[in-house]
């Protein structure tokens, strides 16, 4: 049967102070030489008979999407090569002229001027070259040749060629801002932030004299070397009820950035006999969300950042303070809303490897939880494991990340013992779930249960209890739809009225009275509809919200109540 799908507008399309052009990319290491490469460039797509001009493309947004401009998939045996131009009027004899790029999916091959600058592999994790050593004064070309065969061998996540239900539009090409900044020779390339509830140490990397980072208070520490620790007075601790930032500034030699920090920490403790999360050295329950990050507009990125913050701010007015960043990683920017607004965020690994809904989901839900080992090649272990320290470093510096989920579902899942090791030797300051869902590993922070199509049941256990993902109530909502001939969800809501009311009851008659069996964190599907996809809280197209603020506030503080009363 075909489908009818739909093109749904969002109200980030309209525009507004922030866009993909004008906010920088990286917060949390800004410099005033900012130049964004976003905007119209040129695409060709390539096959083994011939290149042939697709026109002007809309970038960061993927060819997939329509406000690239394009909206057409990449086919088997083609390659996309962008092309565009920038000038430089002088090329100054005492800086280095940095290209960034946020994520290109899923091989990306450099040109600049036509000399070769680099190849990375991999489409969620960010990349830089210096090019200063091919600029020319004037015009400079830039050429970004792209493949995307959905290798399965590298992280793809919830892309497949055969779109509908659980899987969602593949995309290819630029997916995040390009950009490029002026450096000194000798520049801080990194900071590495590790925060305790009175203190913070920074770690420089890069730059060679003395440094000076001065607060936002007006407080300075000067300091040789690589590390720094901040004891601020009156320590002001972040959490999502007070999301408090320091701000700071970082001077060595020539070389200025802007950062911040906050004061927070996440552990898991024995409570009373209890196995509980804690946040700040206190029992803390993680009311949370799944969150794809899916937009109808540009599909793996929103229209403009507004977009990112529209869903945090939402979601903590319907009284969330955690989302399950599902299957992908996202730009800075979402994981700076986060700090700054105060949600935490539990980010997963990105999936790769093969997948079976019959053995990996359907029959593991219905509790026939055997684990079928998919054969998995070293290229797919390697490149699965440079991902996660890719993403690990990538986010260590951001207070909202608290918890890693390193496998979903059994997908693609392998040495799961080792890899808990590995994770955790890269960051034992956060909480690590080893295998999210079933087919569970002896090393893991939490015990981490996904609860569809029976009653939510808990017995407590010697670690934390983590509903990681229930519910997926699906309500349509005319108007609103992205498929009119197909629909996706795990109970079906013949109104947003029945839905509030579902959701309250499932809430109140199974999650409250878990809680009571030691349940620390509950992760409902989900934010927001996708695709086919129809159980979120508001629509594809961010134009609805299918639920009451009033009444799931009200929910929220049943909920902690009923944990306080548990401690």
């Amino acid at each position: 049967m075909k489908q009818s799908l739909c093109h749904l507008k969002t109200p980030f399309e309209n525009g507004g102070q922030s866009t993909w052009q004008t906010e920088y990319p990286r917060p949390q290491l800004k410099r005033d030489s900012y130049i964004s490469l976003c905007g119209q460039w040129d695409l060709l797509v390539s096959s083994k008979s011939d290149e042939r001009y697709l026109g002007k493309i809309q970038v960061p947004f993927v060819p997939e999407s329509r406000l690239s401009g394009i909206e057409r998939p990449m086919k088997k045996g083609e390659s996309y090569r962008y092309a565009t131009s920038f000038a430089i009027p002088q090329i100054p004899s005492d800086r280095r002229l940095l290209l960034h790029f946020g994520a290109v999916d899923q091989i990306a091959r450099i040109l600049v001027n036509g000399q070769w600058i680099g190849e990375h592999m991999g489409g969620y994790r960010s990349f830089c070259y210096d090019i200063t050593d091919v600029l020319c004064e004037g015009e400079n070309t830039l050429w970004v040749s792209v493949v995307d065969d959905l290798d399965q061998a590298l992280p793809y996540g919830k892309q497949r060629k055969k779109r509908g239900g659980m899987w969602y539009t593949p995309t290819s090409g630029i997916w995040q801002p390009v950009w490029m900044e002026w450096v000194p020779k000798n520049y801080i390339r990194s900071l590495t932030i590790t925060p305790t509830l009175s203190s913070v140490t920074i770690r420089v990397d890069g730059g060679n004299g003395t440094k000076c980072l001065t607060l936002n208070d007006g407080s300075q520490y000067q300091f040789e070397g690589e590390s720094v620790t901040v004891t601020p007075q009156n320590p002001h601790l972040w959490s999502p009820e007070d999301p408090y930032l320091y701000d700071f500034t970082l001077t060595d030699g020539e070389d200025t950035v802007a950062s911040y920090f906050a004061l927070r920490t996440v552990t898991s403790e024995s409570i009373n006999g209890k196995a509980r999360l804690c946040l700040n050295g206190k029992p803390y329950f993680f009311h949370g969300l799944l969150d794809q990050g899916y937009f109808s507009d540009g599909i793996y990125l929103p229209a403009t950042p507004e977009g990112y913050a529209f869903d945090v701010k939402t979601m903590k007015s319907l009284g969330f303070n955690t989302l399950r960043k599902h299957i992908k990683i996202e730009p800075d920017l979402f994981y700076y809303y986060c700090d700054q607004y105060g949600m935490i965020v539990f980010q997963d690994m990105v999936n790769s490897g093969k997948y079976s809904f019959l053995v990996d989901t359907a029959l593991p839900t219905i509790g026939l939880k055997r684990i079928l080992k998919w054969p998995v090649g070293a290229k797919q272990k390697q490149y699965f494991m440079s991902h996660c320290q890719e993403t690990v470093t990538a986010l260590y510096n951001h207070p909202c990340v608290c918890y890693y989920t390193i496998f979903n579902e059994g997908w693609g899942q392998h040495t799961p013992d080792r890899l808990y090791d590995f994770c955790k030797g890269l960051d034992d300051t956060r909480i690590w779930d080893t295998t999210s869902g079933w087919f569970f590993s002896k090393k893991s922070d939490v015990q981490s249960e996904h609860i569809y199509f029976r009653k939510i049941r808990c017995k407590p256990t010697a670690r934390p209890l983590v509903l990681s993902e229930f519910g997926g109530y699906a309500c349509a909502v005319d108007g609103h739809r992205f498929n009119l001939s197909k629909d996706y969800g795990y109970k079906t809501c013949s109104s947003t009225e029945q839905l509030q009311q579902d959701l309250l009851c499932l809430y109140r008659e199974q999650v409250i009275p878990a809680i009571e069996q030691g349940l620390c964190a509950t992760i409902l599907t989900q934010v927001s509809d996708v695709e086919d996809e129809i159980n979120g809280l508001v629509t594809y197209d961010r134009q609805v919200v299918k639920v009451s603020e009033h009444k799931m506030q009200t929910l929220a503080r049943e909920l902690l109540a009923a944990f306080e009363r548990n401690l």
